[in-house]
């Protein structure tokens, strides 16, 4: 490679791999080895002793301290001394994929051992940018890669990704990937930006943006998570969605006063009876103790579980019923395919929906528990009544995961063409802001709807309460309360969503960690 097309780290950097991309710790000499057939590529300098003599000479000039193995530190210094700034999280995860013994640090096995790994990751990369297949990315290429995953982009833009790349704090230098101005890069400039870095490309935008559900704030989230290829083959995917499961369950508990208040206030209160949220506490302990909070709390946890596994298996059928070849869905596919398996679960685990509004309504002695509800129910209303509310709450998908998907796609554009000319990763907190504000959306708009099936889940609980159709219950609330009738209980539905979403997310980190679930 010239040297004006070199990194800032080259000789040494750019010679751990031969110009062929094989990497110089992998070639061993092979039959045709002498002259000019030594390696795997078939060139002479892939020789074992060429290759040892450049890696050694790069981990040499890395290991400050001179005690043969890596920290953080190390490389900080080491690194800089090389012109690559990196930000002291790169560094934490360079040491953590290569940690084999699990000691902080890497010895020179580990050190080429991480090269070799990190140089396949690039390639695959590489690959999949390079869509007209000639061995250079260009700025089209890469508006169109994020424009197949969901995230829009301006030519100027994609140019700035490939022209000038600031690294590690804003006031450290900048790197430039494209050395010659060409306005495109080759493996060679592309692997020798990245090859000391983790691997912050531009497929992973789609991973840190992608809309996760799996922060579960006890709304009934019709959009699944989609997971990876490699996700889906290692078994990560069932890892994530237990560790979700388990966030969500212990979200929804530390919420669940919140989220009977929301219940009572749905169904009980009118202009005559203006319940406010103190007033329906004080009422709720005064009536049943401090316990009669947590009613209903125990369907709504168990229904956790089978409603997301019924959901991403039907989500997966879908995705191949659509035909589509791309890993992660364009936003009107997620839409039409989250949409009707949300249906499918929803379906499948309606009843126990009824059940949870009929348990968070009782009465103190009214049922001894689920299974005796269910009985009631079964006996005095037949079966047709754990089917009440069915239609509304099903209309009330569309405009829900409609406009979350929408506004998140809205915050997430407007951030990508503001703020990410220097890296992708938005962070953990501008994540969940976008997740919270468009869910919050969404709720806003369904949230009518979800009130009258709530109601219509209710009648039967509500002594001497006649039996009204939805049309019927739209024009009563109308008629008798005004449009501000439709969102009762909004105000501790709002309540919930910050701490639900804190909790969540630090359940979900600590389970994730617990079950071994690697972090992007």
């Amino acid at each position: 490679m010239p040297g004006a097309r070199r990194s800032l780290a080259s000789p040494v950097v750019s010679g751990v791999l031969c110009p062929c991309g094989s990497p110089r710790a992998a070639a061993a000499p092979g039959p045709g080895a002498e002259g000019s057939g030594g390696g795997p590529c078939g060139r002479a300098v892939c020789e074992a002793s060429e290759q040892d003599r450049r890696l050694r000479a790069l981990f040499q000039k890395l290991d400050v301290n001179r005690d043969g193995a890596l920290c953080i530190h190390d490389l900080a210094v080491g690194l800089g001394r090389l012109g690559l700034h990196r930000t002291e999280l790169d560094l934490l995860k360079i040491v953590k994929a290569g940690d084999k013994d699990l000691d902080g640090q890497l010895d020179f096995e580990e050190f080429v051992h991480y090269l070799q790994d990190h140089e396949k990751k690039l390639r695959l990369v590489f690959k999949s940018l390079d869509k007209k297949n000639d061995g250079r990315i260009d700025a089209q290429e890469i508006v169109q890669s994020l424009r197949d995953l969901g995230v829009k982009i301006s030519e100027q833009q994609a140019e700035k990704i490939l022209k000038r790349i600031r690294t590690g704090h804003f006031w450290g230098p900048v790197t430039y990937m494209d050395k010659n101005g060409t306005m495109t890069i080759d493996w060679n400039e592309w692997r020798d930006y990245h090859l000391l870095h983790p691997v912050e490309n531009i497929p992973e935008i789609i991973l840190y943006w992608k809309h996760s559900t799996i922060f579960d704030v006890g709304e009934n989230l019709t959009v699944p998570d989609e997971f990876t290829v490699e996700e889906r083959q290692t078994g990560m995917w069932w890892r994530h969605l237990v560790a979700g499961g388990g966030a969500g369950a212990v979200s929804r508990t530390c919420t669940a006063p919140l989220d009977r208040l929301k219940v009572l206030m749905q169904v009980h209160a009118s202009r005559s009876n203006n319940m406010c949220i103190i007033g329906g506490f004080t009422q709720m302990i005064r009536e049943g103790g401090t316990r009669s909070l947590w009613r209903g709390n125990g369907i709504n946890v168990l229904k956790i579980a089978p409603e997301s596994a019924i959901k991403f298996m039907a989500y997966e059928q879908i995705k191949r019923f659509i035909g589509t070849d791309q890993e992660m869905l364009r936003i009107h596919e997620r839409l039409l395919a989250g949409s009707l398996a949300g249906a499918i679960a929803q379906s499948s685990i309606y009843p126990m929906e009824v059940l949870k509004t009929r348990m968070a309504l009782r009465k103190t002695g009214q049922y001894s528990g689920m299974l005796d509800c269910a009985k009631n129910i079964l006996s005095k209303e037949g079966m047709a009544a754990f089917y009440k509310g069915y239609i509304p709450n099903m209309l009330g998908i569309i405009p829900y995961a409609g406009i979350d998907l929408a506004v998140y796609e809205t915050l997430k554009n407007a951030w990508l063409q503001r703020y990410a000319v220097n890296s992708a990763d938005p962070g953990v907190f501008v994540l969940l802001a976008c997740g919270t504000i468009s869910s919050t959306c969404g709720q806003l708009a369904s949230y009518p709807l979800a009130l009258v099936r709530t109601r219509m889940q209710a009648q039967a609980s509500v002594e001497g309460a006649p039996e009204v159709t939805m049309r019927g219950l739209f024009k009563h609330i109308l008629k008798t309360e005004g449009a501000f009738g439709l969102y009762r209980g909004l105000a501790p539905n709002f309540m919930k969503v910050i701490p639900a979403v804190s909790i969540s997310y630090v359940v979900y980190e600590n389970l994730k960690m617990t079950l071994g679930v690697q972090s992007r």
